[in-house]
């Protein structure tokens, strides 16, 4: 009986998990459509600017600190510096970027919600992260905002993928 209990626990938390996941994914989506589509308010409607840009700024001067040389130009500079790179990264076009990395190019059709649900994990704070292979690190994050649409709020990735085109 015990067991019987266990099993019907465990199987209510992943149901759970799963509708989370495509709550995610529903929102994902319409991220990856604003991204193709270069739609810059579609795209700030699903993006958690001042999470995402804390985030980048402080990988910024992280990398920053790495090196002698962009150690001292960004003293120099200032802290703002930071700041507005990190303003200055969070457009669709710069995530296109991103995306076409991870194979979602504009020639190809956006992944169906189902499928996007498969490549996001539950995180233990609540968040969730998509990944791009089963197992694979976490590049992108996503948090349930007050508004109950799930937004990007943090960038896992290689910081070289993201990318001003000028």
């Amino acid at each position: 009986m015990r067991s019987l209990i266990l099993a019907l626990m465990a199987l209510t938390l992943a149901s759970c998990a799963s509708v989370q996941k495509l709550d995610a994914a529903n929102d994902v989506h319409g991220l990856l459509i604003a991204i193709r589509d270069n739609d810059k308010a579609a795209f700030d409607e699903r993006v958690d600017r001042p999470a995402l840009q804390r985030e980048i700024e402080a990988r910024l001067k992280t990398e920053a600190s790495r090196d002698r040389r962009l150690s001292a130009v960004a003293a120099f500079l200032g802290p703002s510096l930071a700041s507005m790179a990190g303003d200055a990264l969070i457009q669709p076009k710069v995530f296109r970027a991103v995306a076409d990395h991870y194979g979602y190019t504009p020639a190809q059709k956006i992944p169906s919600t189902l499928a996007i649900s498969q490549a996001l994990r539950p995180l233990p704070d609540g968040r969730m992260c998509a990944i791009s292979k089963k197992n694979g690190p976490c590049l992108m994050d996503f948090t349930k905002g007050g508004d109950g649409r799930w937004k990007l709020s943090g960038f896992e990735g290689d910081l070289s993928m993201l990318r001003l085109k000028l």
